[in-house]
Parts: structure tokens; sequence; C-alpha cells
């Protein structure tokens, strides 16, 4: 069975190219145009791993992040940031409230499914 993929990220071009290239290699890839919609989706469909951006509409990542890692039945799920924000600030936040890895874009696709695949070991 295909591990199950959430990717919230308000850029379009970017989610397309995310789920086109997940997609080839076998996971079933959900995507959530906003912060709001990600919570919802990752609540019903449980996961195997989270893709994140940080800025985006409704509820940016690092809410959607902190939601995931207080509730008891999500708070081991993998997660990835994906985001343009690459400040020092940004990272370390990001690894304190729990992230599993943090990738700043602009990024390499083949990059992103090999800390993808490390994450679902």
């Amino acid at each position: 069975m295909a591990k199950k993929i959430v990717i919230a990220e308000d850029e379009p071009h970017i989610a397309k190219l995310v789920v086109f290239k997940l997609e080839r290699e076998g996971y079933d890839v959900t995507w959530a145009k906003d912060g709001g919609e990600a919570w919802d989706m990752i609540q019903k469909t449980a996961p195997d791993l989270a893709i994140l951006d940080v800025m985006m509409p409704v509820m940016d990542g690092f809410e959607v992040l902190k939601k995931i890692k207080e509730d008891e039945s999500l708070k081991d799920l993998p997660i990835l940031i994906l985001s343009a924000r690459g400040q020092e600030q940004d990272v370390v936040r990001g690894f304190d409230l729990g992230v599993d890895d943090y990738i700043v874009k602009p990024f390499k696709p083949a990059e992103l499914v090999a800390r993808i695949k490390r994450a679902l070991k």
C-alpha cells in the first residue's frame, strides 16, 4: 500500500511539481492549498508524512506543526517544512517546534524525495 503524504503549499506551481514527483515515486499525495485545509486533511486522512510550507493563508506552517505536535494521535507524524523562509531563526523555530527536516526553497526535487524516504524509514 502506498504511503500517504499531505502537502500544504499555497503556490500551485510548487505544489504541482512536488505532487508530480512524489506520485511518480509511488506515494499517495493530497494537496492542501492553505494551513487550515492541511490541518483538516491531516486529521481526516492520518497520513504517513506531512510537508508544510511556512507562509500560507488561514494558518501558517508553524501553527499547523504546533497543532500536530499537541495532538496525541498525531504527535509522532514525520513532518518536513518546505519554505522560502530560510533564515536561521525560522529554521531553529521549526526544529524547536518538532519538525523532522527543514528544506529551503528553491529546492532540488530529487533531494526532497531522498529526505522524504529517510523520514519514512
